[in-house]
């Protein structure tokens, strides 16, 4: 639970932020993450929720807040408002609106597909992100790239092998299979505009609102293939085939888009790896092996 100490610093930054009087009534722990511990907070000026970590650097919910700003800022799918973030005693938090969960809506999947085809439309000049930000617990680069085959060799696949192979999680000759698929990604991905993308978009980082539609959070977001998002909703299951239906009615994918799946879905499954190691090996390797 949250310490009396903590509960009284993230009350004085809300009271900083909103400018306001803010004293907290009631905190309950709401459960469901891997990473972080969460809150529902019920205070003076109303509900609101909190994620606390005691282990993780101490910009990651910065980051997060950042991600969900320029999310939000496109107005294409709801996302909880971040509200303040900070650090107390070693923990580090992040307060943003909560939001009650409701029930699909008739039209939840459409909206929804529409929503991420709005996001997808949102786009740069380069592939990557004004700043690095983080996938789960795992530091993500952003840094810029003109092409989506650099980008994704270089700032997303390589670097996680070499992370795996320096904990012992592949082999030395895994590492050189990745750098041989790579080295292939220019003939296998279409050419696209760089697309603001979710970064981590699965079936646990979407919820039903109270108003029958989605909301998105946990992002990693930066401007990428928009395939990765969609490769990503796949992944895990949670996703209904309207979905995909709504999705390519307003923003149709380019040919062949099943058939890349499994090399965008590589990237998670390499942080999954790292994470949590397990049967993920044998899943990263089989797509390394099979496209290479």
């Amino acid at each position: 639970m949250l310490s009396a100490s903590l509960r009284q610093n993230i009350a004085f930054s809300l009271q900083t932020v909103l400018q306001k009087d803010v004293s907290i009534q009631n905190v309950q722990q709401v459960f469901g993450g891997d990473i972080n511990q969460t809150f529902l907070l019920e205070t003076t000026k109303g509900k609101f929720f909190v994620k606390t970590n005691a282990d993780m650097r101490g910009d990651m919910f910065e980051k997060e807040s950042n991600g969900l700003s320029l999310l939000g800022s496109t107005n294409a799918i709801r996302v909880p408002k971040p509200i303040v973030y900070g650090s107390f005693e070693g923990t580090i938090f992040l307060v943003m609106e909560y939001i009650e969960k409701g029930k699909p809506a008739k039209d939840f999947w459409q909206q929804f597909g529409y929503g991420l085809a709005a996001l997808h439309k949102v786009t740069q000049p380069q592939f990557g992100l004004s700043e690095n930000n983080y996938i789960g617990s795992i530091p993500q680069s952003n840094t810029h790239a003109d092409t989506w085959a650099e980008f994704y060799a270089q700032k997303r696949i390589m670097p996680l092998m070499q992370q795996a192979l320096k904990q012992g999680k592949c082999a030395i000759g895994d590492v050189r299979s990745a750098e041989k698929l790579c080295n292939k990604f220019e003939s296998l991905f279409p050419k696209e505009p760089p697309a603001l993308v979710h970064g981590d978009l699965w079936g646990g980082n979407f919820m039903v609102a109270e108003n029958g539609q989605a909301v998105i959070y946990d992002p990693a977001v930066y401007y990428g293939h928009r395939e990765m998002d969609i490769a990503m909703t796949l992944l895990f299951g949670g996703f209904d085939s309207q979905f995909y239906t709504y999705y390519n009615e307003a923003y149709a994918l380019q040919p062949g888009w099943q058939k890349r799946v499994s090399l965008y879905q590589l990237y998670p499954l390499l942080v999954h790896l790292l994470l949590f190691e397990g049967h993920y090996y044998n899943s990263v390797m089989d797509i390394i092996k099979t496209a290479s």
